[in-house]
């Protein structure tokens, strides 16, 4: 493999110390160092200062929140609220005072949330979305949801498929533009494809569809991985998971720009918040901006570019999304930590086994992709700042046993 003096090599040089410094902070990957953990894009393992955030709080202000005047109760109540506020920051949010923050367990729940208590009142006979379907389900099935609902009710919406341009997995802007009509009320967009690894490039999207189209950003991805900022995406929704940005399971939150029709409000009956998970949600918030963003993206990234460096060598493998950013030292866009390949001649699901025999924890199967996606089942690495350049290389060496 050669990536000498390529941008991989530079990042991952520079960057040693730092990742020595970071991975010793992961106690679950320091106390098994005969593994390697490479499904991040699923969950993500927590640092010493998550952990130690949770314990603190359960050990001295556990309560609910919003409903006591006891010591405890308050300081729960001023937590969630002060986590409220944490999100918008760490996300960049343009206008803090307009927007609002609802909490929930995870992107899918989040999800369905704008679909059901958002959407599906925005919407009228003969409207039309855009759904992205060779992304993740559950940025696909909410809103498909939503227009049976509708449809029981007796109005019809019609669903756009997003298009892609063939063979990368990006969207198509143009193809886009010349898709969207007056009657486009509604845009569904990933931030990060789970599969393809690539920045799916939304800020293009709002030239495409034009200035008053309502656009729900599913961010799983993205929140935790790579900086993020609202500012420069003219997005109305943000959606993300805790447990993929380093917090605890059963976290998230929606983010609600409450610019583009009426302000978001989740219905229901609100019940007791996850406290200890907001409490991690803030505490990875403040980790991540210490360990600093943009170096888990260059870090992860790099190890990407490694990883698909050695791959474009071995000849029985064939990696998913675009070709032509397979080389370390390519000028195109770079996969985000993500990198999806298959075997041309293995099962997925049995080199999934076969590479865990050799220390390697991955993802093999279908990727919860939807029906406009990869037919065939593949394997998934997922990096993260505790992974390592000789994890890659000594997966390279099994994969090249299996070549």
């Amino acid at each position: 493999m050669t990536t000498t003096g390529t941008p991989v090599t530079a990042a991952l040089e520079e960057l040693r110390d730092w990742h020595t410094a970071v991975r010793a902070q992961f106690p679950i990957i320091a106390g098994a160092p005969q593994l390697a953990y490479l499904d991040n894009a699923a969950t993500t393992q927590k640092p010493q200062a998550v952990l130690d955030a949770v314990q603190h709080y359960l050990a001295t202000a556990n309560a609910n929140a919003g409903r006591g005047t006891y010591t405890w109760a308050n300081r729960t109540t001023a937590l969630v609220e002060e986590t409220r506020e944490r999100v918008k920051e760490f996300l960049g949010d343009p206008a803090p005072a307009r927007s609002g923050v609802h909490f929930v367990s995870g992107a899918t729940e989040g999800l369905r949330a704008v679909a059901r208590d958002w959407l599906a009142g925005y919407l009228a006979d003969g409207d039309e979305i855009v759904v992205p379907l060779a992304d993740h389900q559950a940025n696909i099935v909410p809103w498909l949801e939503v227009r049976d609902l509708l449809a029981r009710q007796g109005v019809r919406i019609r669903v756009r498929p997003m298009p892609y341009q063939a063979g990368s997995g990006d969207y198509d802007p143009a193809a886009l533009a010349a898709l969207a009509g007056p009657r486009t009320r509604f845009v569904a967009l990933t931030h990060v494809h789970h599969v393809y690894g690539g920045d799916m490039n939304v800020h293009r999207i709002r030239r495409a569809v034009g200035p008053d189209v309502p656009i729900c950003l599913d961010a799983a991805q993205s929140v935790g991985h790579v900086p993020v900022s609202l500012a420069g995406l003219d997005v109305d929704f943000a959606v993300f998971s805790g447990h993929k940005a380093l917090a605890l399971p059963g976290s998230g939150a929606v983010w609600a720009r409450n610019a583009r029709g009426p302000a978001f409000a989740p219905g229901g009956w609100h019940g007791s918040p996850n406290t200890t998970g907001i409490c991690s949600l803030r505490a990875a918030f403040d980790w991540l901006d210490a360990a600093g963003t943009d170096r888990v993206e260059r870090w992860s990234t790099a190890l990407a570019a490694r990883l698909t460096e050695g791959l474009r060598h071995l000849s029985a493998y064939e990696v998913v999304g675009c070709q032509r950013n397979l080389a370390a030292g390519a000028a195109v866009q770079r996969r985000q930590g993500i990198v999806t390949f298959r075997h041309r001649a293995i099962a997925s699901g049995d080199l999934g086994f076969a590479l865990f025999d050799h220390g390697f924890m991955v993802r093999s199967d279908s990727l919860c992709q939807g029906s406009g996606g990869e037919r065939q089942h593949s394997v998934r690495v997922s990096l993260h700042a505790y992974n390592s350049p000789e994890e890659i290389d000594r997966l390279l060496e099994v994969l090249e046993a299996y070549a």
